[in-house]
């Protein structure tokens, strides 16, 4: 099971996708492997992982000193070598970070690395969420793709809604495989969702539920807490187990 979660910056696309990760972890679902494909790297943050090293990091390594490589394996292999390491692993989480770009063309080449190795690790992993960068940029770099689930995250605006529907048709244009997309609108306050219901509609999106305001993924956001520690009984936390239910099929 393969889930990508897309939206604009600020949306709440890294805070879903923690929470959901805690959630299949909770369900039985994990090994789960969780990558962080977006250059402001925060995934490991809202995850209570850290780690040590980014497959930029690797890239900028190779680039500066070419006898990184040890003698007789081609750069392929010590590549696939050093992406293996660049792992931090959990007990039911394993962490991947791309990271930012180091020089002129690295960010492509990291995307299209990232992107074979997505596809040769997912093999080893009965679910793996990738956390996209916000935009529209990783779907035109084919990041996303042939993947089971599509969440696009939006904030509870009308720009927001917006952005996700584009989101979606650029997804739907590009034929990329992808076999369900799915709209979460995150910080809902009462009354909100009505306002927006005609712009829901207008995205063509199934809307797989809301999150709403909740004022302790502000604070524990502001003093740099793990979110998925936060209480099972956090309205965050059980809009998305409701979502997860929804969307994952049981085994």
């Amino acid at each position: 099971m393969q889930i990508a979660v897309a939206g604009k910056g600020g949306g709440g696309k890294t805070t879903f996708a923690a929470l959901a990760i805690r959630e299949l972890v909770a369900a039985g679902s994990g090994p789960v492997l969780a990558v962080d494909a977006d250059a402001n790297a925060n995934l490991g943050e809202v995850l209570g992982l850290a780690f040590q090293e980014t497959i930029a990091d690797i890239l900028a390594e190779m680039a500066d000193d070419r006898r990184s490589r040890p003698g007789g394996m081609s750069k392929a292999d010590y590549l696939n070598f050093r992406l293996h390491q660049a792992l931090t692993e959990g007990p039911e989480v394993d962490l991947l970070v791309m990271g930012g770009p180091e020089g002129p063309g690295c960010y492509c080449y990291a995307n299209n690395l990232l992107r074979q190795f997505i596809e040769q690790k997912a093999r080893d992993y009965p679910v793996l969420v990738l956390d996209n960068e916000a935009g529209l940029e990783h779907l035109s770099r084919r990041t996303t793709r042939q993947v089971d689930i599509l969440v696009v995250v939006s904030d509870a605006t009308v720009r927001g809604i917006r952005s996700a529907g584009r989101i979606y048709q650029l997804a739907t244009r590009l034929d990329l495989g992808i076999r369900r997309s799915c709209l979460v609108v995150n910080r809902v306050r009462e009354g909100t969702l009505l306002e927006l219901e005609a712009e829901i509609g207008q995205t063509g999106l199934e809307l797989a539920g809301c999150l709403p305001f909740d004022p302790a993924v502000e604070t524990w956001d502001r003093q740099g807490k793990p979110l998925v520690q936060l209480p099972d009984d956090a309205p965050a936390v059980a809009a998305v187990r409701e979502i997860v239910k929804r969307i994952v099929p049981k085994n």
